[in-house]
């Protein structure tokens, strides 16, 4: 506690945070736990003898219970009025979503449905051939409404709870035109929403390829919503999704190329100028793509480290980081279950942890040039070690050309981010100059190629890989004591590693074991299809009736079960379109 007391009271927190999630606490024993753990609190700052000796653990005890508290505040059950299927809505446009093949979606706010006032949250599809929603106008159309179903199954990826998580807890389809009426007066936020949508709308007029313009909105502007498929999975088979993502390299990189611009401007005695400037800069970008996650994580992050420049203190990682995961789930602890929050994190731990290691087994830098170059490599395979264990339990996946993917493309990537800084702002202003967006649009063709030939080496990407998160946990294990076995090369370090390995592949095979032990069938559905799978311990069948949604099917029912269920060795059947039910092991299942 008092090498790292924000780091652990942050842990405190989590714990927390978990304790609410997965225990269903009466909210009278929260504030009863949080009141009595606030009065030991004051004891021991009043150095009464015996709360002061344990006043350490008094203070863990309490953020404990804070985060139990702030949890139950964020998560308190809504009733929500039953609407008719079809109802007349009117809302507004809160956030544009990815399109799919013939839809396209948004998150909008409801203020009223059938003439009755509400406020609520709905993620709203609507034909391509529409017109853009923006957010100078409220919208009225008639919209089918339903509240999110849960998943049925104990697999795949719980679309309800992501959603309940953000407050949405409806979907709905406007298959008709809308009608619009002006607003008018806009918000400070709604202005700077609008001013970002027209300069998307001004990138999509850029006489750049249609690749070029995607990469570009969303490398800087954080929109990926017409991105096309390919594109998508071959940063996701390369390794190098996070390039895509607004994260803490994309701030980073604008933070200290803003820096490296202002520091000559000001003297030595106003050296600190720059970094406040540059501050102010990064927030008013993050203010601007509109507090994305991932942003507001990098810019406290950043903020955090630098205010100890600030204050002439040695700069300590791991408080800027314990300062800004407090600052985040205490606005909204629901950001602990967030994918990018975790990995964003345990990147940063991991950079912390294993990168000074790996820096002595790679060659000395003998100029600025080389010292970047052997920084790269070595900040790229802390991150990538210390994500594996989520990436794998998330994502099911890993490519192992992943680590040189990253060697390769992160050094051209920042090169390219700053580039394409310059390019939004160019056409942020209806400056369309031919020959730098040539330039522009061959750099990025360049980098969009070297990408899709390391996604294209298909013998390195494993999919459909099962973690149990026991298994995680373990992986996390020895990659804490592998930094000591790299450090000092000790043979107690080496010993634990050896048998985390040991406990590892123990529990792996009793996982396999466990699952291929069972027999079950089960039906699937997906929209208006269903699926049957038929599993024989360590084989399953699928019968499916239709052939046309087959890729989709794969995606979301079948890989995920066959994930679940850890089993390789499976067969899909195509039932003839006059097929209404099935008759296995004597029971009727229905097709239809």
């Amino acid at each position: 506690m008092n090498k790292q007391p924000l780091l652990i009271l942050w842990i405190c927190f989590i714990f927390g945070i978990l304790i609410s999630e997965k225990l269903s606490l009466s909210t009278v024993l929260v504030h009863v736990f949080l009141s009595f753990s606030f009065l030991f609190l004051v004891f021991s700052f009043l150095k009464i003898h015996f709360f002061f000796k344990i006043k350490e653990y008094v203070l863990a005890i309490f953020f404990l219970g804070l985060g139990v508290f702030a949890h139950e505040l964020h998560n308190k059950k809504q009733i929500f009025p039953n609407f008719p299927n079809s109802s007349e809505v009117v809302f507004t446009l809160d956030k544009k979503l990815n399109s799919n093949e013939k839809n396209k979606r948004y998150e909008v706010k409801i203020l009223k449905v059938n003439e009755k006032s509400v406020d609520l949250g709905l993620v709203l599809s609507v034909p391509k051939e529409e017109n853009e929603l923006d957010f100078k106008h409220f919208y009225k159309a008639e919209i089918y409404l339903n509240k999110v179903k849960a998943n049925a199954q104990d697999f795949g990826f719980d679309y309800q709870k992501y959603l309940a998580r953000k407050q949405i807890y409806f979907q709905g389809y406007a298959p008709n035109s809308f009608q619009v009426a002006e607003k008018e007066n806009l918000t400070l936020s709604e202005k700077i929403k609008q001013k970002r949508l027209e300069i998307l709308q001004n990138i999509d007029q850029a006489k750049l390829s249609e690749k070029s313009k995607e990469f570009t909105k969303g490398i800087i502007l954080a929109d990926r919503t017409e991105m096309d498929r390919e594109t998508v999975e071959d940063f996701s088979k390369s390794g190098l999704v996070h390039i895509l993502a607004i994260s803490g390299s994309h701030m980073a990189i604008i933070f200290w190329l803003i820096l490296l611009l202002l520091k000559p401007i000001f003297p030595a005695r106003l050296r600190n100028v720059p970094i406040v400037i540059s501050l102010m800069f990064i927030w008013l970008f993050a203010i601007f793509i509109d507090f994305g996650s991932s942003v507001i994580r990098s810019c406290i992050m950043i903020t955090a480290y630098y205010f100890y420049v600030l204050l002439q203190r040695k700069p300590d990682l791991l408080h800027a980081i314990a300062i800004s995961g407090l600052a985040i789930l205490i606005f909204d602890t629901n950001q602990l279950f967030d994918v990018g929050f975790q990995l964003s994190f345990i990147a940063v731990f991991g950079i912390f942890w294993l990168n000074e290691p790996i820096l002595k087994y790679l060659p000395k830098p003998k100029n600025n040039i080389q010292n970047f170059f052997v920084n790269v490599i070595s900040i790229s395979i802390a991150a990538q070690v210390a994500t594996l264990p989520l990436v794998i339990y998330y994502f099911h996946q890993y490519s192992l050309i992943s680590v040189i993917a990253n060697l390769v493309v992160i050094p051209f990537s920042e090169v390219i981010i700053i580039f394409a800084l310059l390019m939004t702002i160019l056409l942020g202003f209806g400056l369309d100059i031919s020959w730098l967006n040539a330039l522009y649009d061959s750099g990025v063709q360049l980098v969009l190629k070297v990408i899709h030939f390391f996604a294209s080496l298909d013998v390195f990407f494993f999919k459909n890989i099962p973690m149990h998160w026991s298994e995680v946990i373990v992986l996390f294990s020895m990659i804490y004591f592998l930094r000591r076995f790299l450090t000092r090369h000790h043979l107690k370090s080496l010993i634990k590693v050896g048998f985390l390995v040991i406990l590892f592949l123990m529990l792996r095979i009793g996982f396999n074991y466990s699952e291929n032990s069972k027999s079950e069938i089960l039906v699937h559905e997906f929209f208006k299809e269903k699926i049957i799978s038929v599993k024989e311990k360590d084989k399953v069948v699928f019968f499916v009736k239709n052939s046309k949604n087959i890729e989709k099917q794969k995606k979301y029912i079948i890989e995920p079960y066959l994930v679940a269920r850890r089993v390789n060795d499976f067969k899909i059947i195509f039932v003839p379109q006059n097929v209404k039910f099935l008759v296995i092991n004597e029971k009727k299942y229905s097709v239809e």
